[in-house]
């Protein structure tokens, strides 16, 4: 019997299949926010959700962890389909972390040390056992010891944006959630909270998910991206492929990175380069060719 579990068991951290949801079903405020979703997520990947404001892309995230429920359709994480046992609810709650956009709003004990052990004191786990996992959080979002016994109001947006992440990793989930982690940040602390995810993502190999508006940071960070419009998935692919389809991007309301625009107006006027160029670094390596060669690649 074990064996044949382990045997049909997926690589998949997230599945979800023909995913609906509507608000205020059956009143003059309905509105379809889902529709029809299917997404598959393997387990350590960096997915990047991306979408116009009012795409779906809060509304999705929030039904990962269970917070909304389904109009129709099924979420399974790490193989479980999260509604078939409500008694199995709140375990499988602690397995996904969801952190909201200005999660720093939601801090509220005297200090750093107190606020992030709050989740493991709810998983009722010994004292030692959340010393420990307090601990090793704060070190993993880059906030000092000397600060732990600190309020968080005496912290910079930044500061206390990792200390909100920090609450989640805390509770060891095996997937983390990020709804907009930079809005409203000065470039610094952007930086700061990226290079966190980052290390985090490749430290721990967690499943992560990063909503972001921002076609740079999903284009360094991520490995697959999933953009959503009008509560449907459409469009799935590297980031390659994706920022690649600069006018789709554009009908869609969004964008491609400015290196890949850069990239299709050397295209355009008769320069050899690879047309599948996203980040800063390739652009810069590729001008820095075309310039060691005279002006030809």
């Amino acid at each position: 019997m074990s064996n044949n579990i382990l045997n049909n068991a997926s690589n998949n951290a997230i599945e979800i299949k023909n995913l609906s949801y509507i608000y205020s079903p059956g009143t003059t405020f309905e509105k379809v926010a889902l529709k029809d979703i299917n997404m598959s997520i393997k387990k350590g990947e960096f997915i990047g959700l991306i979408g116009h404001t009012g795409s779906g892309k809060s509304t999705l995230v929030q039904h990962l962890n269970a917070l909304l429920k389904p109009t129709a359709g099924s979420i399974f994480i790490n193989d479980e389909d999260i509604y078939a046992d409500k008694s199995r609810l709140k375990q499988i709650r602690s397995k996904v972390g969801l952190v909201f956009q200005y999660p720093e709003h939601q801090l509220f004990e005297l200090t750093i040390f107190k606020d992030v052990a709050f989740g493991p004191k709810n998983m009722q786990l010994p004292e030692n056992e959340i010393n420990t996992r307090v601990e090793l959080a704060l070190e993993m979002v880059g906030i000092a010891k000397e600060l732990h016994q600190k309020s968080p109001f005496e912290l910079s947006g930044g500061q206390k944006r990792r200390v909100a992440i920090a609450g989640v990793l805390a509770m060891k989930p095996d997937i983390l959630i990020l709804d907009e982690p930079t809005a409203g940040l000065d470039p610094k602390g952007r930086d700061e909270i990226l290079s966190q995810i980052k290390a985090m993502h490749e430290n721990l190999g967690i499943t992560v998910i990063l909503v972001s508006h921002s076609m740079e940071d999903i284009a360094r960070l991520a490995d697959k991206i999933f953009v959503i419009s009008d509560g449907q998935i459409v469009m799935e692919g590297t980031c390659e492929d994706i920022f690649y389809e600069v006018e789709k991007l554009e009908a869609l309301g969004l964008g491609s990175t400015a290196s890949a625009h850069i990239a299709k107006k050397l295209l355009q006027q008769g320069f050899d380069i690879d047309d599948k160029i996203y980040t800063v670094q390739q652009i810069v390596d590729a001008i820095f060719c075309i310039l060691k060669n005279g002006g030809k690649n």
